[in-house]
Formats: C-alpha cells, structure tokens, sequence
C-alpha cells in the first residue's frame, strides 16, 4: 500500500489576496511562474471574474464569503481517478458545512454543495494533464455572510441565512483545508470505499424522482448512485447513466 507522501499539507502556504479575477487563474500564474507548491490555498475577499461549471460565473460579493483554490499534486493517483479525487473534494466540503448547517446538506452531482433544496456552494476543478496527472486545481465557492443575491441564481443560500450568525470566512476557510487534507490522504492511502460510500449517501435527490434534460428530451426518472467513475445512474422504464455534461437538471425554483 502506497504511503502518503512528505508534502505541505492541504492549505500550506496559505495565500490571502484582497482581490483578484479569479483565484483558479492565480493559482495558474503559479505554475506558469514555476513557484506552485503542493498544499497552496488561494484565498480571496474579492473575485470579479470567478468560474463555475460549463463556462458558467461564480457570483460572490466582495468579503462575504468562502472564496478559496487549493493546489495539488495527485500522485499516486492515476489519470483515470479523476472523479474519485472530486469525490474526494466533495464529501470533505460537505462535512465541513454539515458541522455548521446540519443535516440537512448535500452533494448535487457532481460536486456542488447543497441545503435542502438551496444550493450553498460548488466546486471547479481543472487538471493539468502532460501524460501523466501533474496538478489539480480545485476551486471552492461557499456563501457565507452573504444574504442578497442576484436574481439570476435560481436557488442560492448562505450560512448566514440557515443559521443566522456571521462568521469569520478566513477561520472557516482553514477549517475546510484541514477537511480536505484529511481526505486526500485517505484517498492516496487507497481507502477510497469510505470516501464513495459517504458520497452517495449524501447524494441530493437519492431514491427520489427528479426531470431531466438530455437535448430536446425532457424526462422524470429516479435516482440511484453515482458510480466509480463519475457517472449519474438513474432509472426510469430503464436505467440509464449519464456523463457530467450530457444532461441537465430542471430545478423548481424555492419560494
């Protein structure tokens, strides 16, 4: 068995920046200046030009919230255990929210962070591939102090909201570093099956029906799991599973 490595670990250097475009694009910068160091977290009060999933922004007002990229080396992890590292990333941020929301928070594949019905938080991850796995970038957004949000997010929510106390984003955002370096330890210990399980047991909508889209074909179906590999398996008249991507969820907007 492959033991874990000597490296900083997850949230050493920790780098606090007042404001920047995007703490995923300074963490590239890092790379590309040859002065990445595995275990760096990126934390901002201010990002006007963050990413989300599919091209998509990342909205966040200025000093209100988790704003955070963290950079690693996956070895030994393979190529082909990219999903198990989200998996990873996932489970780990939703037991630090869980500590302060409750139980009633999930993981809405792949790898966004939700309360009830309301989503809390997301994760954007890139790779940087050369033949072998060489970084990950792992980009985490989770709403905090905020408590106004732009109407075009369908279902946003804070800690603010659910518990109705402030809280201290830098101390928050180092308790989340030490849950996924928790995690990713476990993982490159090959004790992934923990990590999976956990996953789907918090997986949003499990054993319940929710519509889909795939194109133009709109359908209801329930779902199941996710498996190893990243994929969403639901049943309907059949049991289909899909790639991220190759479908979207109708979400009902929370009155």
């Amino acid at each position: 068995m492959p033991q874990p490595f000597a490296h900083n670990p997850l949230g050493s250097p920790f780098i606090e920046l007042q404001s920047v475009d995007s703490t995923n694009n300074y963490a590239r910068s890092l790379l590309h200046e040859g002065v990445a160091e595995h275990g760096t977290a990126i934390f901002a009060h201010e990002q006007f030009a963050g990413k989300g999933q599919r091209t998509k922004s990342w909205l966040s007002e200025k000093a209100a919230n988790i704003v955070l990229t963290i950079m690693l080396k996956p070895a030994p992890l393979q190529v082909s255990e990219q999903f198990k590292l989200s998996m990873a990333m996932a489970v780990a941020t939703q037991n630090f929210l869980s500590e302060y929301a409750g139980n009633d928070t999930w993981i809405k594949w792949p790898n966004d962070l939700y309360y009830g019905d309301r989503k809390a938080g997301g994760i954007l991850i890139e790779n940087i591939v050369s033949g072998s796995w060489q970084w990950s970038i792992i980009g985490i957004g989770i709403n905090v102090n905020q408590v106004n949000f732009s109407p075009e997010l369908p279902n946003p929510v804070s800690l603010k909201q659910i518990t109705n106390k402030d809280f201290d984003t830098i101390q928050l955002a180092k308790e989340l570093c030490d849950h996924l370096e928790k995690n990713f330890h476990q993982l490159i210990a090959e004790n992934f099956s923990p990590i999976y399980s956990q996953y789907n047991n918090y997986l949003y909508k499990k054993d319940k029906k929710i519509k889909l889209k795939k194109g133009n074909r709109v359908f209801e179906a329930e779902i199941k799991n996710v498996s190893p590999s990243g994929k969403l398996v639901v049943e309907h008249a059949i049991e289909e599973e899909f790639e991220f991507g190759e479908i979207e969820w109708i979400v009902e907007t929370v009155k």
